[in-house]
């Protein structure tokens, strides 16, 4: 997803998903109405409660989305993105509804829910290939929080630094869907690029 909704990507990033073999295939959550054929889905960072009722208005394409995800079909979402795949979100008095695929509501407070440099440690559940035993650096920077959260959801990563979804927790993991606040940088020690890919190349 790349528009004026989700626009946070580090291009170094997206450059790294090349190098795995991989094409990204940028499209509009905003004006597609249909999602493009693909193997996986990535939506990043951005401001999605900025553009709330244009979200909200494109039904067909949160139906897509929808139902490849319920499919199956492999998915990373950072801040922004976790926050259109929830169920709605609200923010200065409006309200739009979302994907739905991650069971909570996003309620967006004047103050920054995390913000900073956080540290994480995987808990063994992430679907990705290659498991780091070593507690990962990465940022996140949000003034979203998720209400109404489904109980009894895995997570795979937990919080040492930071604050994530729960405090103690981000990285929901829902069917082939990795969702969380961090934002995470493809580096030698945080190979996420090339894990999620051959997660997608083995979904394939």
């Amino acid at each position: 997803a790349r528009d004026a909704a989700f626009g946070f990507y580090y291009p170094d990033d997206l450059e790294a998903f090349a190098t795995a073999g991989a094409e990204l295939i940028p499209f509009d959550t905003l004006r597609d109405k249909h999602l493009p054929e693909a193997d996986g889905l990535f939506i990043g960072g951005g401001f999605p409660e900025t553009h709330i009722a244009a979200l909200a208005a494109n039904q067909s394409l949160q139906a897509d989305i929808r139902q490849a995800l319920s499919a199956g079909m492999p998915a990373y979402a950072e801040c922004g993105g976790l926050m259109y795949l929830a169920n709605s979100i609200h923010w200065r008095g409006e309200q739009g509804d979302m994907v739905g695929a991650v069971p909570a509501d996003v309620v967006v407070g004047k103050r920054p829910q995390g913000r900073g440099y956080m540290v994480l440690e995987e808990t063994g559940n992430s679907l990705w290939p290659g498991f780091h035993k070593a507690s990962t650096a990465v940022h996140e920077f949000h003034y979203a929080r998720l209400e109404n959260l489904t109980t009894g959801v895995d997570f795979s990563h937990r919080v040492l630094r930071g604050t994530g979804i729960d405090g103690e927790h981000d990285g929901l993991i829902i069917n082939n869907l990795q969702a969380g606040f961090a934002h995470h940088r493809n580096t030698a020690a945080n190979p996420w690029v090339e894990r999620f890919v051959t997660f997608v190349r083995e979904q394939r």
